[in-house]
């Protein structure tokens, strides 16, 4: 693939096989645009919109956009970086699958996809407070919603854990 020297704002990568393109996040709609209509690419396959979250990184978020080319038999993973109050523009006009995927990452990330038709939560509670998949997300709250047989309704009482957390070193595996 020779991108690079059509757009200058485009980084080829490719890892263990796979063709990858860093595109930055002002450039996105016309890249996916190009890539969809373009003769020499034709990626008209969108198969999977993901987010990642690297906290304590100079880039917060990834979006990562999975496209295959069922003329050249080819996939293409096309990766956008974002800080944590950047916005991405979404890609509905072009794939109409990107619209629940957009929706999936703004709801357990917190990615703004400017312009899209219908952003609101699809997988927690309309009154839920944060983003679950982000890695400072709290992994239990302060106390817990259970039923008290003898006052007859539900009460608040304070969390107690079973054991302490555990602090995980992942430089070594035991």
């Amino acid at each position: 693939m020779k991108f690079k020297n059509l757009f200058p704002f485009l980084s080829y990568l490719k890892s263990n096989n796979e063709n990858i393109l860093v595109v930055d996040s002002k450039h996105l709609l016309f890249s996916i645009n190009f890539l969809k209509l373009h003769l020499g690419s034709q990626y008209n396959l969108l198969t999977c919109i993901s987010g990642v979250d690297f906290l304590n990184n100079l880039y917060r978020f990834s979006v990562v956009y999975e496209l295959i080319s069922m003329v050249y038999n080819s996939r293409l993973r096309v990766k956008v970086y974002l800080q944590e109050t950047d916005y991405i523009k979404s890609i509905v006009n072009v794939f109409v699958n990107a619209n629940w995927w957009e929706r999936e990452i703004w709801d357990l990330y917190g990615i703004y996809f400017q312009n899209h038709p219908d952003l609101r939560r699809i997988l927690t509670d309309y009154g839920f407070e944060g983003y679950p998949l982000r890695k400072d997300f709290p992994t239990s709250g302060y106390v817990e919603l259970s039923y008290d047989e003898s006052k007859k309704r539900v009460i608040l009482k304070p969390v107690s854990l079973s054991q302490e957390y555990r602090v995980f070193s992942f430089e070594t595996s035991w």
